[in-house]
């Protein structure tokens, strides 16, 4: 199954939309979106999983690894529209008590701080 990623900007934050499965195949794609946001100064960024049903460890390091970049610069991840097999690995690896997690894209967009405080 390919990967499609897609990216919506809105006045204080950015959505990244995945449809596919999320395997060492294809994650690098959606690495290189994410590390494209935070290398352009994007601060607050909703990934929509919507659209994913699987996800291996790859995608959970890559994850990771944009929260903790994004955190050290005063900004924030977070994850939205999370199916039941991607929730379970996230509860499994405490993940889910880390990163904010909503049911859908429009509630993590309704979230997102005034641009003043999502400075720091």
């Amino acid at each position: 199954m390919d990967l499609l990623v897609s990216t919506r900007r809105a006045p204080r934050h950015v959505v990244v939309e995945v449809r596919g499965e999320l395997d060492m195949d294809t994650t690098p794609q959606l690495r290189a979106e994410l590390q494209r946001l935070v290398d352009a100064g994007d601060r607050e960024v909703v990934v929509d999983l919507g659209g994913v049903p699987f996800m291996d460890s790859s995608a959970l390091g890559d994850i990771v690894l944009t929260f903790t970049a994004l955190r050290d610069v005063g900004g924030r991840l977070s994850l939205a529209a999370v199916q039941r097999q991607v929730a379970t690995v996230l509860k499994i690896t405490s993940l889910d008590s880390v990163i904010d997690i909503y049911d859908t894209a429009e509630a993590a967009e309704a979230d997102v701080p005034p641009a003043e405080s999502a400075r720091g």
